[in-house]
């Protein structure tokens, strides 16, 4: 699988909008870590989650 997320993207959860807009952070094999504006720092399974990039 090939994520295509850099550190520096900006993101958003398809599923939980309420999250609002978020900050990629690092990416370790499918562990990508994102900062959210309204619900701080996330880990996201890439494999189960799709972010969006916007």
């Amino acid at each position: 699988m090939i994520l295509d997320y850099e550190p520096g993207d900006k993101v958003i959860n398809p599923k939980n909008k309420d999250w609002g807009i978020g900050q990629v952070q690092s990416i370790i094999k499918e562990k990508v870590t994102v900062n959210f504006e309204n619900v701080g720092k996330k880990v996201i399974n890439a494999n189960l989650i799709e972010l969006t990039r916007i």
